[in-house]
């Protein structure tokens, strides 16, 4: 099985989920560092507003119970945005799923080695 680090600096998040998830079905074994330097596109009223919604929003029922619960950390909600592009209700989709891993910065075992770039989610300097 193929493995790959992918360093999430100055990325779009969407892209390179999009991207990230793709690979994953097919198989590879994806970890990625630096997820709290990836960016959401869009508009900062937008955004922020989407993101408070969900974060105000409690069960009907009981609310010990809890749910729907969204992620606050920045490694946590780029695995989400990675999930909501996989079929993970099914057996492929939840494989793939295991096979990948997100990290906040980069971790000590993974200090020196060559982290690929996905061109296609990167900010372009002049845009």
């Amino acid at each position: 099985m193929a493995k790959a680090i992918i360093d999430a600096s100055n990325m779009a998040l969407g892209r390179m989920a999009s991207v990230v998830a793709k690979r994953a079905l097919k198989g590879e074994s994806i970890e990625i560092v630096n997820s709290e330097k990836c960016f959401i596109s869009g508009g900062r009223k937008d955004i922020l507003g989407k993101f408070q919604t969900r974060q105000g929003m409690q069960a009907k029922g009981n609310p010990n119970l809890g749910g729907p619960k969204y992620p606050r950390m920045p490694h946590m909600i780029v695995k989400r945005a990675i999930r909501g592009m996989l079929p993970y209700k099914r057996e492929r989709g939840r494989t793939a799923f295991k096979n990948i891993i997100v990290h906040i910065g980069i971790p000590k075992e993974l200090e020196g080695q060559k982290f690929e770039v996905i061109e296609d989610a990167r900010i372009k300097a002049n845009a």
